[in-house]
């Protein structure tokens, strides 16, 4: 575990993880290399919410996957903040699966508040799309690793983290709601948001204690850098889970997921 000079409070985790740190496409740029994006969920449209494509990591093709909460005004509006709809988790499963086919491993990237709950994401079968999303996930039998670089809020986040190992961004929260729903359900004010934040065990110090993640990534002002550690993690840790083989890989998974 990574250890840093100075701890923040989880409130204050919570606001910075609401902050534009860092960029869907930076990220994808930064790590990767040859990035071929894909479209469609070839049902019902394309949601830019989601990112995703075939790129290369020190030459192995990999599938890469990224919520993107959009850079400005008209562009987080376009994409609800990062909020998919049901045809955003489904070309996500059109990747996945072709990843599979191909035996590519698969990488996500998520920053989301959790999934849109319009009247059209409804209408759509979005519980659907995210329950098939983590049920045709934990089917794959390639190596998959998620990474939380900003919100990771309910099922929406799950729904790309069902995988064999989840990071996060030392400044990114993962949790089953939000504080100010957590405060309003639980106390009917919102404004104890604060508080909440407190005891939900949000923060990846408190996830990486309850072994719900398994590792934190410095964040620093130096971008480059932050993408030089990740592509070597990920390089490592990809070479290592594809010694696996696919039983061994699926049953570690179901395991993982099970001991919650």
């Amino acid at each position: 575990m990574a250890l840093f000079k100075r701890e923040l409070s989880p409130a204050r985790i919570v606001k910075k993880s609401r902050e534009d740190r860092f960029a869907a496409r930076e990220i994808i740029d930064g790590v990767f290399t040859d990035f071929i994006e894909l479209h469609g969920d070839r049902l019902s449209g394309d949601d830019n919410s989601i990112i995703g494509g075939i790129a290369r990591l020190n030459g192995q093709p990999v599938t890469v996957i990224v919520i993107d909460r959009g850079t400005d005004i008209q562009d987080k509006i376009s994409k609800r903040n990062g909020s998919p709809e049901p045809y955003g988790y489904r070309k996500a499963q059109r990747l996945m699966a072709q990843a599979n086919k191909f035996n590519r491993p698969i990488i996500t990237f998520i920053n989301t508040p959790g999934a849109f709950p319009g009247k059209t994401a409804e209408a759509q079968g979005q519980g659907e799309a995210i329950a098939q999303s983590i049920l045709k996930s934990m089917k794959l039998t390639v190596p998959m690793i998620a990474i939380i670089y900003g919100e990771a809020g309910s099922g929406g986040a799950l729904a790309l983290a069902t995988s064999d190992q989840v990071w996060m961004f030392q400044n990114a929260t993962y949790s089953i709601l939000s504080p100010e729903g957590f405060a309003s359900i639980l106390w009917k004010d919102s404004k104890r948001a604060d508080e909440a934040a407190d005891v939900m065990g949000l923060t990846p110090k408190d996830l990486m204690e309850k072994q719900i993640i398994e590792y934190i990534i410095p964040e620093g002002r130096n971008h480059p850098r932050v993408f030089n550690l990740i592509r070597k993690r990920l390089d490592d840790e990809i070479t290592s889970l594809q010694t696996l083989a696919p039983n061994e890989l699926l049953a570690k998974r179901r395991a993982r997921f099970r001991a919650f």
